[in-house]
């Protein structure tokens, strides 16, 4: 006679999809942007307080770093979310595909708005246009010869005032996150590509020099921890920090918004886009795993929950600007029947 499995055993092991070590895991494991860390901080103390169940891990790699370590594999080492701060990639995808993570979907849980940011010590109101923002931050900038042809030289910017002396006579001092950083991603599009179009016009644009920022000294990178960017503004007020608005919001009594194009990041800014570099944030759940590691699927009903999205939710108190009603319902709809994700 021929023992018998577990229902549990046997969708496994039909499905090919777990390792039965991951059903020895106790706690949900998430990973990625560190702009959407805080949101998922607040689900995760949520989601404890309201089921008693161990709490998720949550780790801060940044979104192109979480991309990495979610598409490794299926199963008890590898995690069940990940959060973004752009869309999956194709060539992400692909990995996934590749490593047997087949099975996504894809949850806009909000928008964001990417701030620069300085002290509350510092003088004056900041206001700089995208075409400034190039000129301080890019490795190469265009300039115009006597034939009125353009050439790409080594940016000569070393202060502010050198690209207008309307601002401050300080030295390009900006701290910002790193290329593994889905910040850094969606920075370089939004404002760096369309900065550089203003200086260079349509027919100048040269997207890898238009994308590649400067490593002079006068852009540091400070890895996925946006709070040691604060840390640094507050010890040097002449800088200029870029984070996601969540870190502004919460720090607010000790740092300020630059003014983009004559408009600062608010709720309402960022989601009408008139804030010029706002950008929606998402999440990405492992479908594999759900049913198998214990206290996913309730943290997932927690994470698009209206108490968490909504907007008076938790997660906007944390600076994440709210989706309308009406597609948040759609959202909420989509995670729970577990729709697949596909990138063509």
């Amino acid at each position: 006679m021929k023992p018998k499995l577990s229902w549990r055993l046997i969708i496994v092991l039909a499905a090919g999809i777990l390792p039965l070590q991951a059903q020895a895991r106790d706690q949900v494991r998430v990973v990625g942007s560190s702009t959407v860390f805080p949101y998922s901080q607040a689900v995760a103390e949520a989601f404890t307080s309201k089921t008693g169940k161990p709490s998720p891990v949550i780790e801060s790699t940044g979104t192109g770093g979480g991309m990495k370590i979610f598409c490794q594999g299926v199963g008890n080492p590898h995690p069940d979310i990940t959060g973004a701060s752009r869309a999956m990639k194709k060539s992400e995808y692909d990995l996934c595909v590749s490593n047997g993570v087949n099975d996504i979907t894809e949850a806009l849980i909000g928008y964001d708005g990417i701030t620069l940011a300085v002290s509350r010590k510092s003088a004056g109101d900041w206001n700089l246009t995208e075409s400034q923002i190039f000129q301080a931050l890019a490795a190469e900038v265009p300039n115009k010869d006597a034939n009125g042809q353009i050439r790409w030289i080594a940016n000569p910017n070393k202060r502010w005032s050198d690209i207008d002396s309307k601002l401050p006579d300080s030295n390009i001092l900006v701290y910002g996150p790193p290329p593994t950083s889905g910040t850094r991603d969606a920075f370089v599009e939004l404002a760096m590509h369309d900065g550089c179009t203003a200086i260079a016009g349509k027919d100048g644009f040269d997207k890898e020099k238009c994308s590649r920022l400067r490593s002079d000294g006068h852009f540091v990178e400070m890895g996925e921890n946006d709070n040691i960017i604060v840390q640094r503004l507050l010890a040097e007020p002449s800088t200029v920090g870029i984070f996601g608005y969540s870190f502004l919001y919460e720090n607010q009594d000790k740092v300020k918004a630059v003014a983009v194009n004559g408009i600062e990041p608010t709720p309402e800014t960022i989601a009408s886009f008139e804030y010029d570099i706002a950008r929606p944030v998402f999440i990405y759940i492992k479908n594999a795993h759900r049913g198998v590691i214990p206290g996913l699927e309730e943290f997932i009903e927690e994470f698009i929950s209206d108490d968490s999205l909504a907007p008076g939710g938790y997660n906007q108190e944390r600076g994440l600007t709210p989706l309308q009603k009406n597609k948040l319902a759609q959202i909420q709809a989509e995670v729970k029947s577990a729709k697949k994700l596909q990138i063509q």
